[in-house]
């Protein structure tokens, strides 16, 4: 693969597979099978299939979480390889993956509703700056965690409150001040609507429009809901059981889909709209 496409690229795949390790009784698990494909600057990939399909695996890898330590099983790349910002993922140390994800955002999955309970809206906001440097100047943290209370729509008044003092959708809207406070180039976002009120999902979805409108930063959205893809995204990849099946903008993929799956898919939004 040419250098120089890697760089020019903030993520780019090249036939990778993904793998977690045999445990316990369980064998080893192929949970993506050959995926291709690049994320231009500043562009919105839409990460689209049904559960198991191996989404989130890819956002583990990609947000080089997959790399931190920690109790869980960890999916390894077995086969080709994936490069963040030129980056080669394969067999990346922990030192390094460290250092790649000061660039990049992570939004969980259910992140709204698992901030720290005993920690204050600004507490959690600030905390991935303080994470980084716990001497960083704190009349300027005061002023960049207000900055991005703000720019999620939230009131001021919120600082001092707890999460279990908050909506859904307010909890989700700190989740995502939380993962843009060190103004990330790329977000990666794993299901950011889940968990949130219907009510206030097509709200969330179009404030995480408008801020990537305004900061420019590259972003995979992980989504098993076509709608939200639909208002946030300018192209949709669609994965069924690890392998991409799909690939390019909603109208291009629906209109003319090239797997049972993706025809039932196309079925369904249309008959919806």
């Amino acid at each position: 693969m040419a250098g120089t496409v890697a760089h020019r690229f903030p993520i780019v795949t090249s036939d990778l597979t993904i793998e977690y390790p045999p445990h316990g009784a369980s064998p080893a698990h192929v949970a993506v099978r050959g995926l291709t494909l690049r994320v231009a600057p500043g562009e919105v990939l839409g990460l689209l299939g049904e559960s198991g399909s191996g989404k989130s695996t890819i956002a583990r890898v990609l947000s080089t979480l997959s790399v931190e330590p920690g109790p869980d099983l960890r999916p390894v790349i077995t086969g080709g390889d994936a490069l963040v910002f030129g980056v080669p993922l394969r067999g990346l140390s922990r030192r390094k993956a460290a250092k790649l994800g000061f660039n990049i955002g992570f939004l969980a999955q259910d992140a709204g509703s698992t901030l720290e309970s005993t920690s204050t809206v600004a507490e959690l906001v600030a905390e991935p700056i303080l994470l980084r440097d716990r001497h960083f100047d704190r009349r300027e943290l005061e002023g960049l965690v207000v900055t991005m209370i703000d720019a999620v729509r939230l009131p001021l008044s919120i600082l001092g409150r707890y999460p279990y003092e908050l909506s859904s959708g307010q909890r989700q809207r700190v989740a995502l001040a939380r993962a843009l406070i060190l103004e990330p180039t790329l977000l990666i976002a794993d299901e950011p609507t889940a968990g949130v009120d219907v009510t206030v999902r097509a709200a969330i979805t179009e404030l995480f429009a408008e801020l990537q409108r305004e900061r420019a930063f590259t972003a995979l959205v992980i989504s098993h809901d076509v709608a939200v893809l639909r208002a946030v995204a300018d192209r949709i990849a669609i994965l069924y059981q690890g392998v991409l099946v799909g690939l390019g903008t909603i109208d291009e993929v629906f209109d003319d889909p090239s797997h049972p799956y993706v025809a039932r898919l196309a079925e369904s939004f249309h008959d919806a709209h």
